[in-house]
């Protein structure tokens, strides 16, 4: 991914005009379709077997280390090589005090809610800050296709991978809550919808972004995909007894999709 967007800069600053091309929509809707379909069927194996507390945990412990690698090896390596400090900290501000101000105004429908046992009422900080991560990812595909073919297919494949642990983490956190099968579904679905069109967004606006928008993207990213990992996944995976080898899935996914961008 790093490497994708290197050269879309590249390509942005030295062949302004080749960025005109037209843009290969159904190509990239339907590669597109791999990581959002990777969500919904993984999302729905986790509401139709009911996972034990240990696997939940597992899970969440894994996608953690699987966005953490995200956002290491990938986004941050490029958000210094911008060298750009004001448009890095006015991204990564203002993806810190909007993620705060959405915790600070769910803060206490989510207190609410831990009051009782199942109380069927949707954790809408988590649900906000997955959905700037699906976002996210979106924009991060459409620059892979904005580079080449070839490189928005491997991202693609790259994200469908992040995307079973990260549907399987979305189903039980919305499991636990108490929330019905169908209203789950129903979101597993929105978001599949949001992905896509995020990526067909992405390959339209970010085909004529200039270097500098898209540090704020990637730094607002930063921000957003940290608070996911720390404040959101890990806090409620550490619920559960924590063994070595559960805490090891964490490492787990960050080594996988590290290994996965040397090999792209």
């Amino acid at each position: 991914m790093r490497t994708y967007l290197r050269r879309y800069v590249l390509i942005h600053a030295s062949h302004p005009t080749t960025l005109s091309m037209p843009i290969p929509y159904l190509s990239i809707a339907t590669y597109a379709l791999l990581p959002a379909l990777a969500l919904t069927v993984s999302g729905l194996f986790a509401t139709v077997y009911t996972l034990k507390p240990k696997a939940q945990s597992a899970i969440l412990h894994f996608a953690a280390g699987v966005i953490f690698s995200v956002v290491a090896v990938e986004i941050l390596p490029q958000v210094v090589h911008f060298r750009n400090w004001l448009l890095t900290l006015i991204g990564f501000g203002g993806g810190i005090l909007i993620m705060l101000l959405i915790r600070q105004f769910t803060e206490g429908a989510e207190h609410a809610s831990k009051n009782q046992v199942r109380s069927n009422a949707l954790p809408i900080t988590f649900l906000v800050v997955l959905g700037v991560d699906v976002v996210i990812d979106g924009l991060l595909l459409g620059v892979g296709f904005a580079a080449g073919d070839k490189e928005g297919k491997l991202l693609a494949y790259a994200l469908g991978i992040e995307s079973v642990s990260l549907g399987l983490a979305t189903a039980t956190t919305l499991t636990n809550t108490g929330l019905a099968r169908r209203r789950i579904i129903g979101l597993l679905v929105g978001i599949a919808v949001l992905f896509v069109g995020s990526t067909v967004l992405g390959a339209t606006l970010l085909h004529n972004l200039s270097p500098g928008g898209l540090d704020i993207v990637l730094s607002f990213g930063l921000a957003a995909l940290l608070f996911l990992v720390t404040e959101e996944l890990l806090q409620e995976a550490h619920l559960a007894e924590e063994p070595a080898w559960l805490t090891a899935t964490f490492y787990m996914g960050f080594l996988l999709f590290l290994l996965l961008g040397m090999l792209a």
